[in-house]
C-alpha cells in the first residue's frame, strides 16, 4: 500500500490525486517474481514492485503524457518529495527522472531537492543519475554556487555527497574543470571507502575518453588507491 502523502508535503488534492494515479499504474504492472531479483540484485537495500527499467521507462512517459496539464499546475517539488518517501525503489526512480526531465530550466532552489534525494534513501542507483544528470546541470547554471557546495558536501562526510562532488562532472567532457576535479580527489584520497575509491576512477576513466593526457600525467603524479588507479588507467592502457 502506498504511504500516506505526508502534511508537510501535501499541496492539496493535485499531488495526492498523482500519487494515487502513479501508484495505480504501478501496481498494475508489478512482478513479485522480478521484484524479488531486483532486490537480491540491490542487496537488499530496498523493496521493489518488480518492473524493469525499459518498461518502467514506458510507463513513465504514457503517464506524463495522459498527465501533462495535471503536472504542469502541480508542485513538482512537493511531487518528488511524497514519491522519495514510498518504500518501492521504482516510485523514486519516477520522482527523480520526471523532474529532471519536466524541469527544463533549473532553479537555485533546486539543490535543496537534489540534496534530499542524494541524502535520504541513499545508494548508488540513485545516486549515480542525481549526479551527472541534475547536479551536473544544476551547477552549470549556478556556476558562481558551485565553490561553496563542493566544500559543504566534501566537508560533510556523507559519502554519497562526496561521491557526488567527484562525478557530477561526468557527462562535462571538454567542459570539465581539471582544476575541481584535482581538487576533489587531492581531498578524497586516501579513503578506504569503496563507493569514493570507486568514483575516483570511474570520473578519471571517463574523462581519459575526452583527455587521455592529462589522466595519465594525474594518475603519475598521485599516488590513487588500486582500485581507483586501476579504473582510471583501465581504457588508456587496451588502447596503447
Amino acid at each position: 500500500m502506498i504511504k500516506k502523502v505526508a502534511d508537510k508535503n501535501d499541496s492539496g488534492p493535485g499531488v495526492e490525486k498523482l500519487i494515487k494515479d502513479i501508484y495505480i499504474l504501478f501496481s498494475e504492472n508489478a512482478d513479485p517474481l522480478k521484484a524479488e531479483k531486483m532486490e537480491a540484485y540491490m542487496r537488499n537495500q530496498f523493496a521493489f514492485l518488480g518492473i524493469p527499467s525499459p518498461h518502467r521507462k514506458k510507463l513513465q512517459s504514457l503517464f506524463v503524457r495522459e498527465h501533462k496539464a495535471a503536472l504542469a499546475n502541480s508542485d513538482l517539488e512537493k511531487l518528488v518529495y511524497s514519491l522519495w518517501e514510498q518504500p518501492e525503489r521504482e516510485y523514486q526512480y519516477f520522482a527523480m527522472e520526471m523532474y529532471y526531465a519536466l524541469r527544463k530550466v533549473p532553479v537555485k532552489s533546486d539543490l535543496h531537492l537534489i540534496e534530499y534525494m542524494i541524502r535520504h534513501n541513499s545508494w548508488w542507483d540513485t545516486v549515480d543519475y542525481l549526479a551527472p544528470w541534475m547536479l551536473g546541470r544544476w551547477m552549470e547554471y549556478f556556476p558562481d554556487e558551485k565553490e561553496g557546495v563542493i566544500k559543504r558536501w566534501l566537508d560533510s562526510k556523507n559519502i554519497w555527497l562526496q561521491r557526488s562532488c567527484l562525478i557530477f562532472q561526468l557527462r562535462y567532457k571538454q567542459r570539465l574543470d581539471t582544476n575541481l576535479l584535482e581538487y576533489v580527489i587531492i581531498q578524497l584520497n586516501g579513503t578506504h571507502e569503496f563507493f569514493i575509491n570507486k568514483a575516483i576512477g570511474w570520473i578519471l576513466r571517463e574523462y581519459g575518453k575526452t583527455n587521455p593526457v592529462w589522466v595519465s600525467n594525474f594518475c603519475k603524479r598521485h599516488t590513487l588507491h588500486s582500485l581507483s588507479q586501476r579504473e582510471a588507467m583501465r581504457i588508456i592502457l587496451k588502447s596503447k
